[in-house]
């Protein structure tokens, strides 16, 4: 049986529109999927670590930055934003499809295991070669699901199975 496609979020029951928050013009203004209503934005904190683990790679000086990534939750991510829009995008998330809401969390979970076992194994003593090796193979391995989290995201029904075996992948690669 094939997974059933993402619902939009039940809309107020008395059939009246979405609160002003949530309306479809103030979620496209920013820039939130209107049928997850979830936001893109939060993947730049999982791309912002891969461009320092791809930086770092080449650039030593740039590890003291990828040490200092910490895992933050969509809430916390929005929290502490300087968005204007982040208040809807929670509010967004609090009543986002439960389904992406779920996949979207194991995936930004999952990304943030496989960091900060990187950034432990980076603080190790390694050869500069080794640190390369690893910086790469971590960036490489994390940015399908970075991709995933996108497609999860902005509704591809495909994106919402099990992420377990992307991760499973990466953490079977040859450093």
């Amino acid at each position: 049986m094939a997974p059933a496609k993402p619902q939009p979020p039940q809309r107020p029951r008395s059939g009246a529109p979405a609160p002003a928050p949530l309306a479809a013009e103030t979620l496209s203004a920013a820039n939130i999927n209107p049928l997850t209503w979830l936001a893109t934005d939060y993947l730049n904190h999982f791309s912002e670590a891969v461009m320092l683990l791809e930086l770092s790679a080449s650039d030593p000086s740039c590890l003291k930055d990828l040490l200092a990534w910490k895992p933050k939750t969509y809430r916390e991510h929005f929290a502490t934003s300087h968005l204007q829009s982040r208040h809807v995008a929670l509010a967004a998330y609090d009543a986002a499809d439960p389904v992406a809401r779920d996949s979207l969390e194991k995936l930004s979970d999952m990304m943030s295991v496989v960091l900060q076992a990187t950034c432990v194994a980076m603080r190790a003593p390694m050869s500069r070669d080794d640190a390369q090796a690893l910086a790469g193979s971590v960036a490489n391995g994390l940015k399908p699901l970075i991709a995933r989290a996108g497609a999860v995201i902005n509704g591809a029904p495909a994106a919402t199975e099990a992420p377990q075996a992307a991760v499973d992948d990466l953490l079977k690669r040859p450093t």
